[in-house]
């Protein structure tokens, strides 16, 4: 399929540069290699898109050069998918992919290995090289994959705005009567409509007592009257997450519902007003607990309050770094994107969760989309 969308993907140029800062890194470390998985690493470097199976299919970067590690009746299809031109090499089903990697090694050179690689091939290189042999690439590869370009953030933003436009439809359509189930098919065929890689990449649609819940609850629920709605979806485009949610009732005339909506929107802004270049990402989730803390809410993860961190990095993942949770003294840095998150929970009675996300700025934070309006009427602008 032709691209749609009026952002482009992400460009073959900007994969070279993503490898070349990669090298860089390699060898300030003193490293012989990093090896990619079947994960969005991969895909963040070299462009090509694989699931992990019992056979190993990666690539491995070398401070010279880019090798794919495929089996070998894998190499055509391979062939057909999008991915940065390299040398391709086979190793045949009765063969050690490990030890195609080995072999592609200086002597005693150490190997960094992508932290989402399977454990079985991790066991296989340990075997081969010796665990002495064999360094955690997470820190290398977030580092790197944590600072967002222009064109991904472009990517991002149209993702969101995207899912922001969906929930708006979703808010027109919705009423009392109508089943969970039926508004995640809407929104899933929506997302498929709109240009999304795969429709929806999830849909939470909780009503009532189950949005107590943060990750919703099992089996379908029917909308009543009076009951609070949390909808918490997303999807991809070119791999770019977006991930949104609101909650609100229909009608207005709840007072704790609303107030208790006006706190949750106090906590998410308080922590968008600390996201300042520099500061480190557990200052945010501090923020948001010392807004709930002076309205006696918590403290730390007791309840009623926030049960979990305040927010999560995202980009191929959904969630990856930067995490906004106590004890992370990651400072944020211009090309970090961030979920703002600070959700609000009554056990049994309901919860509310306001979900918008954030990019730094060289000068500091900006909204991908704007924040909730009120408890009744949930978006800006109408």
């Amino acid at each position: 399929m032709s691209w749609q969308h009026p952002v482009p993907p992400i460009a073959d140029e900007e994969r070279q540069a993503r490898l070349a800062r990669l090298r860089a890194a390699l060898e300030a470390r003193g490293l012989a290699g990093m090896l990619l998985g079947p994960s969005e690493s991969l895909r963040y470097f070299t462009g090509l898109v694989w699931h992990a199976s019992e056979r190993f299919l990666g690539a491995l970067v070398t401070p010279t050069g880019l090798f794919y590690i495929v089996p070998g009746f894998e190499r055509s299809r391979v062939e057909t998918l999008p991915h940065l031109a390299a040398d391709i090499l086979e190793w045949q089903e009765e063969e050690s992919s490990a030890g195609l990697v080995a072999g592609m090694l200086e002597a005693g050179g150490v190997l960094a290995v992508d932290d989402a690689m399977p454990l079985y091939f991790y066991h296989a290189l340990a075997a081969r090289l010796g665990v002495e042999r064999l360094a955690d690439g997470g820190p290398v590869l977030n580092g790197l994959r944590r600072i967002k370009s222009p064109a991904e953030i472009a990517l991002i933003q149209y993702a969101m705005s995207l899912t922001l436009g969906l929930h708006k439809e979703v808010h027109a359509m919705i009423e009392p009567g109508m089943r969970a189930s039926e508004v995640v098919k809407f929104i899933d065929r929506r997302h498929r409509e709109l240009g999304a890689d795969d429709g929806s990449t999830f849909a939470i649609v909780s009503f009532g007592a189950a949005t107590s819940l943060p990750h919703g609850a099992d089996g379908d629920q029917v909308l009543g009257e009076d009951d609070v709605i949390l909808v918490d979806t997303g999807c991809r485009i070119d791999g770019y997450h977006s991930d949104l949610t609101r909650t609100y009732k229909l009608t207005p005339g709840d007072s704790a519902f609303e107030d208790a909506w006006a706190i949750e929107r106090e906590a998410q802004q308080a922590v968008f007003d600390a996201a300042r270049l520099g500061a480190p990402c557990s200052s945010l989730d501090d923020a948001a607990r010392a807004v709930l803390a002076g309205y006696g809410l918590g403290p730390d993860y007791a309840l009623p309050g926030l049960p979990h961190r305040a927010g999560h990095g995202l980009g191929l993942q959904i969630h990856e770094e930067p995490y906004i949770v106590r004890g992370n003294a990651t400072p944020l840095a211009a090309g970090m994107c961030f979920s703002n998150e600070p959700m609000l929970v009554f056990p049994g009675k309901f919860g509310i969760r306001l979900e918008d996300h954030i990019y730094m700025a060289e000068d500091g934070p900006r909204w991908f989309t704007e924040p909730a309006k009120g408890p009744t009427d949930p978006f800006q602008g109408g």
